[in-house]
């Protein structure tokens, strides 16, 4: 009972310093013009020496049956002592274990390269120090995985083959993946996890590894600057496919993603500055792109948001959500600017959404979003939830504010708009401009909501001044 009645009051007063928050970000009256521009201009893809190392000529062996990790790992090692270059992996396919990037190289797969992972869990082994669903840890390495490096990119027209439909899937557990609950799950590791977060827990003592069925991602950078991933084909993830953590000055372009495993999230950025994902196609399992920053005490001892992304010419088709913002937000997101995308399939929950509540508790601000074409989704084309998950259950202010949606044309959903906030958390300062809405099931949701603001909005031919 007192942590609810001091919840009670971090809302309320939270409400009430958020009622007088500006309505126009960065002190200009469009963004777009004043700021876009500039967040653009610091992000510039790392470039690397006219080297090439085959990786060949380290050991590598073509066709899928020998392990080719020590090959693939010393020519990295290689190109990084030399100064820098390409790691190639030409025509062919090659099983591998874990790659560590090192500084100055790139990892460039020829046209009809696939890189196929193993199945082994001890081809992910030593551990390292990793983020895990917005939770740092020590466990196993992701599929491609850097830790401080700079100047790094994965490249190329080939193709990475995480096989996680043939081994990673059933470890979380659903028989839908192939999983038995009583012989493998992820459920007891989370738990477990959770309660190092609860405790702030030292990083160095939250040791996971082979056994604990938590599923690796498939490229990890880690607190690392000028990262590019360009080109490849991304089929059968682990899990989060391109997942870059608490990196600076990131380039994702012209990716093409193809997994339909839990939690197959297209490109994931978290606690990252200065990011732009460009060209990209995501056909996913869960969110198409999921903007984070860590959950809970993780994200809140961290405190790092992340902020100043763009998001460009990519196409989005099954997904949880298209454009999501969340659930592991706790250290905050900002500045996102999302600009000429097509989203479309029956399969697609949402185009643009929000994940937030009192336990996460993230601020979120300064979102613009123009030119959106949405073909068809499930559920709502907008959605701004609070109620996600715990929903009012914690002792945390969520915040969404600054919203302005300029542009959208949607043609088959179930609901228009799905916003909702807390009775002392509202949801502040959301604009639709120019938006158009053809067959739409049913009536939108707004609770909760402060500033929703209407400028020549359409749903099935016809203007609206309100959406409630």
């Amino acid at each position: 009972m007192q942590n609810r009645r001091e919840f009670m009051i971090k809302l309320a007063a939270g409400a009430a310093g958020l009622a007088i928050a500006p309505r126009i970000a960065f002190g200009q009256p469009d963004p777009w013009t004043a700021e876009c521009p500039k967040i653009l201009a610091r992000i510039k893809p790392p470039k690397f020496p006219k080297m090439d190392f085959n990786i060949l000529r380290y050991g590598a062996k073509a066709g899928g049956a020998i392990n080719c990790r020590e090959a693939i790992n010393k020519a990295v090692d290689a190109c990084n002592k030399a100064g820098g270059g390409r790691v190639v992996v030409p025509k062919g396919v090659f099983l591998t274990g874990a790659i560590r990037l090192r500084s100055n190289v790139d990892l460039h797969l020829s046209k009809g390269a696939t890189l196929k992972f193993a199945t082994n869990a001890q081809d992910y082994l030593p551990i390292v120090h990793t983020r895990w669903e917005g939770m740092e840890l020590m466990h196993l390495s992701p599929l491609i995985y850097a830790y401080e490096e700079e100047n790094i990119a994965v490249t190329g027209e080939g193709t990475l083959d995480g096989q996680g439909k043939a081994f990673f899937w059933k470890w979380h557990g659903n028989p839908r993946y192939g999983g038995n609950p009583d012989v493998m799950s992820q459920r007891a590791a989370r738990s477990r996890l959770y309660e190092f977060i609860e405790r702030d827990a030292p990083v160095t003592e939250r040791i996971f590894g082979d056994g604990h069925w938590l599923r690796p991602q498939f490229i990890q950078p880690y607190k690392c600057t000028n990262v590019l991933v360009e080109g490849v084909r991304i089929i059968d993830s682990p899990m989060w496919e391109v997942h870059p953590v608490m990196c600076e000055n990131v380039t994702v372009r012209n990716i093409r993603v193809e997994s339909h495993g839990p939690n197959n999230d297209g490109c994931n950025p978290e606690s990252c500055k200065d990011v732009l994902i460009d060209n990209c196609y995501f056909d996913t399992g869960d969110d198409c792109i999921a903007i984070k920053s860590g959950r809970n005490n993780d994200g809140r001892r961290l405190n790092i948001p992340t902020e100043n992304v763009i998001i460009r010419n990519c196409t989005m088709k099954d997904g949880h959500g298209g454009i999501t913002v969340g659930s592991e937000i706790s250290g905050g997101v900002r500045n996102v600017f999302a600009l000429d995308n097509r989203l479309d399939s029956p399969d697609l929950w949402t185009a643009i959404r929000f994940k937030n509540n009192a336990s996460r508790g993230g601020k979120l601000e300064n979102f613009y979003y123009r030119n959106t074409v949405v073909g068809t989704v499930s559920r709502a084309v907008i959605e701004i939830d609070f109620n996600y998950e715990e929903g009012a259950k914690g002792g945390y202010v969520p915040l969404v504010r600054n919203v302005q949606i300029d542009g959208l044309k949607c043609g088959i959903g179930n609901r228009a708009v799905d916003l909702q906030g807390l009775d002392n958390a509202p949801i502040f300062d959301v604009v639709m401009k120019n938006c158009t809405f053809g067959e739409i099931k049913n009536a939108s949701i707004i609770k909760n909501v402060k500033g929703l603001k209407l400028e020549n909005v359409k749903v099935a031919g016809k203007p609206v001044e309100s959406l409630g």
